[in-house]
């Protein structure tokens, strides 16, 4: 028998929010579990395939008003969001707990980072958010002028993942309001509580900043799975797409949109992250950095080490490390008052995924040094411990058939790590590129010119000297190539996915503006 848990920070209950109306949709066709204890509900609804182009409509109708603002006005919401989120950081913390399994300190960090973005995204510094779409005017010659200005697209549907339910849709639409567009909101269908909440704050921010000048429609909310992402995606009244997740459905996002050239679609995708480990590396801070990378969020980030690199002569000292440390960690119950290192896994087929592709390592050979097994708990919550795998080599082909080559380019999400040793940094590097994706990637070493080669020569947009490829800073770009983004990098980036820059020449004086080219005749009588 499963029993329903009322999230603490949702002010309504199941609902989509179109043109500033909370529309209800009542049911359980969506339906999301708390992974520490699935017997317990934590949201329940029913998508309304109509709601999307409902909401689309209101997002459209809001775009003048909303772009008409100005950004002071714009910026003005924002900082309202900023302090909104701050008041209720607790409230959203409780609900990425509840609803993701994430542990609480990792939970209240999600939440923390919401005005932080709000901050960087305004920040008019020269690494800021506003200032990369700030514009610019020149002298062009002594009677004419170039400008160049920004505008948004228009109407910017954002997808967001599980794993960061809140601080991924938000490093999305904060810099998508700011450059003046309204926004279709879709959660992951995992997550429908923590959107549902983002969507709230968004719109009580809008009304407590604009007061009477209220627009309806400038953030919409839109639940659901598939269905309505496919809705959502290739609908024509959408001018810009904004997508966390994996790789297959950034495709399918691209494949619906062949015939669309002129829209903005940014991917952010997954991750075969490696971690290069050089003999003169610290091996205390590279084993501690690998197993965290590795393991944090239970695995389920895409910046997460998927991929140790161990040159030989570091072999022996680093791997039992890391294998010592991953065994050590501490995956229990989210809201324990001991420390935790991590929580569960969100869903229970996630965990059989882990299992199996562990096993089918074994089976060809690679070996299972610190072996992932379920953790039985009293809540049956979907929890397993951590992986470490040593394969001969790495490959870029990915996973094929029921028991692929070890050392195939497949993203586990989860606490899955495989170690190979090579015997240069060559090899090193040769493997690290034996890759389709190109997220992460870090090394470890106190020589400068091998991390000269690795920052030059390793294919990736996130790349990291001693320290580990999980976690990123918003001040900078963050994104990848290859399946992992389309390079449209997020951080402090994002804005310049948000709007298009438009270019404009300005002749002061016309008469001088006015002069005939070669073989072009002119009589002043025709004009006169």
């Amino acid at each position: 028998m499963t029993s329903v848990h009322k999230p603490a920070g949702l002010t309504h209950s199941a609902f989509d929010l179109i043109g500033g109306a909370w529309v209800p949709i009542p049911g359980d066709r969506l339906v999301s579990c708390n992974p520490a204890a699935p017997d317990r509900v934590v949201y329940t609804g029913t998508p309304q395939p109509a709601h999307v182009g409902l909401a689309i409509a209101a997002a459209r109708k809001a775009l003048p008003a909303w772009a008409g603002l100005g950004i002071e006005g714009r910026a003005a919401v924002l900082r309202r969001y900023a302090e909104l989120t701050s008041q209720h950081a607790g409230r959203i913390a409780d609900l990425i707990c509840d609803e993701v399994g994430k542990a609480m300190w990792e939970a209240r960090a999600e939440a923390a980072g919401l005005a932080a973005k709000v901050e960087i995204t305004l920040d008019q510094a020269a690494h800021g958010g506003r200032a990369r779409v700030g514009g610019f005017e020149l002298t062009l010659s002594p009677t004419r002028s170039g400008r160049c200005q920004f505008r948004p697209h228009g109407v910017m549907a954002v997808l967001g993942p599980f794993n960061f339910p809140a601080h991924l849709p938000n490093g999305h639409i904060v810099p998508a309001l700011m450059m003046g567009n309204t926004v279709v909101f879709k959660p992951s269908d995992r997550a429908p509580g923590v959107g549902q909440l983002v969507a709230e704050l968004f719109d009580d921010a809008l009304r407590d900043a604009l007061g009477p000048g209220y627009v309806p429609g400038v953030v919409n909310l839109v639940q659901g799975g598939a269905q309505i992402a496919e809705q959502l995606v290739a609908h024509e009244g959408i001018d810009a797409i904004a997508f966390t997740g994996s790789w297959a459905v950034g495709r399918r996002i691209l494949e619906a949109n062949l015939d669309r050239p002129g829209r903005m679609i940014a991917l952010e995708l997954g991750g075969s992250n490696p971690a290069i480990v050089m003999p003169d590396a610290d091996m205390r801070a590279a084993a501690i950095e690998i197993a965290r990378s590795a393991f944090s969020t239970t695995g389920q980030r895409c910046t997460c080490t998927r991929r140790a690199i161990v040159h030989r002569d570091a072999a022996d000292r680093l791997i039992p490390a890391v294998c010592k440390a991953a065994s050590n960690l501490i995956f229990t119950d989210p809201r324990a008052t001991h420390p935790v290192f991590a929580g569960p896994l969100n869903n229970e087929p996630a965990l059989r995924r882990l299992l199996a592709f562990q096993d089918s390592c074994a089976r060809r050979g690679a070996a299972v040094l610190v072996p992932a097994v379920p953790i039985q708990t009293p809540t049956r919550g979907h929890y397993a411990s951590a992986s470490v795998v040593r394969v001969e080599r790495f490959v870029a082909e990915p996973a094929a058939g029921p028991d692929p080559d070890p050392g195939c380019d497949e993203e586990v999400f989860g606490p899955l790590l495989r170690v190979a040793v090579v015997g240069s940094l060559d090899e090193a590097i040769e493997q690290a590129n034996a890759t389709r994706y190109g997220l992460a990637a870090s090394i470890f070493t106190r020589d400068g010119a091998a991390a000269a080669r690795f920052l030059a020569e390793v294919r990736a947009g996130c790349l990291n000297v001693n320290t580990g490829t999980a976690g990123a800073s918003s001040k900078l770009p963050f994104g990848g190539l290859g399946l992992s983004g389309n390079h449209r990098p997020a951080g402090s980036f994002a804005s310049d996915y948000c709007a298009y820059p438009v270019a404009s020449m300005h002749e002061h004086d016309p008469a001088a503006g006015a002069t005939l080219p070669a073989g072009m005749r002119f009589d002043d009588s025709w004009v006169s």
